[in-house]
């Protein structure tokens, strides 16, 4: 059975449906920005743009300090293909900084007013659905797979064996972000003794994957093959890498699109431990 599509593969590049939705409501802002703005003479493009820089640099900033014991050093906090960013900063600054212009700049207001309802409401239109979606929380799904033993299993039997939250990370040899954060989830295997990690290889042969392994000194557990990429279709991952996490109910809570950090794996393991 296919899973709703929660990402979408375009060429060598992954897009989480999320993601696909603020570039459509930052596209609609624009649109409407140049059509108001045309009327009353005033362009609020390169506003809406510096906006958008605004609040990705806020929700950067919000992240990087929440999760600041998780970097290595300055590169590592400037590496944004971990997906490291905090809504909440993103709202603050770009309301913060939409509020400065429509003050600053009274001529503007019509356009640029205009055009922030219009994005507000083609997010509020597409995403409220999604959300809404994503809250019926999906089990695990019952896809046959199997060991580099050869052995048949699947993930509900792996979740009863150890009966605690699970990760599971779709990946392929040849998918340069799966190989760069591969040593991110073998630290965290070896340290989080409480959570059950599964990295679930998508339609390569055991010898590839072993000679993966071995060449890139990698000592993981629970390595499993789906030859047919059928957990993709399952879970609607249709870009790798893709991460995905269970609670001890065997319930989706959240999903990672992308290559990972130190930082966004701790955010999403935060997301399966009980709040204190």
């Amino acid at each position: 059975m296919h899973g709703l599509n929660q990402s979408i593969a375009v060429g060598p590049l992954g897009f989480s449906i999320g993601q696909l939705l603020i570039i459509l409501a930052f596209g609609i802002a624009l649109l409407a920005g140049a059509l108001i703005g045309r009327r009353h003479r005033t362009p609020t493009a390169d506003t809406l743009f510096t906006l958008m820089l605004v609040a990705l640099v806020g929700a950067r900033l919000l992240f990087v300090a929440r999760y600041w014991g998780s970097y290595d050093g300055p590169l590592s906090l400037l590496d944004i293909r971990d997906g490291g960013f905090d809504p909440l900063g993103g709202l603050l600054a770009g309301l913060g900084y939409a509020t400065w212009r429509l003050w600053k700049a009274p001529l503007q207001r019509k356009a640029l007013g205009g055009a922030l309802l219009a994005g507000a409401m083609t997010w509020g239109l597409t995403a409220g659905p999604l959300m809404l979606l994503e809250s019926q929380s999906r089990p695990l799904p019952d896809i046959p797979l199997a060991t580099l033993a050869g052995e048949p299993t699947d993930l509900p039997s792996l979740a009863k064996r150890d009966a605690q939250p699970m990760v599971v990370n779709l990946w392929a040899t040849w998918c340069p972000p799966c190989r760069r954060e591969m040593p991110v989830f073998e630290q965290a295997q070896q340290e989080e003794s409480d959570i059950t990690f599964a990295f679930v290889n998508q339609g390569e042969d055991v010898a590839l994957v072993n000679r993966f392994l071995d060449h890139e000194s990698l000592t993981l557990d629970n390595v499993l093959l789906d030859a047919r990429n059928a957990l993709g279709d399952a879970t609607g991952a249709m870009a790798m890498p893709t991460t995905l996490y269970y609670n001890a109910e065997g319930r989706l809570v959240d999903t990672h699109f992308g290559e990972l950090s130190r930082a966004t794996l701790q955010r999403g393991l935060n997301r399966l431990r009980p709040t204190p």
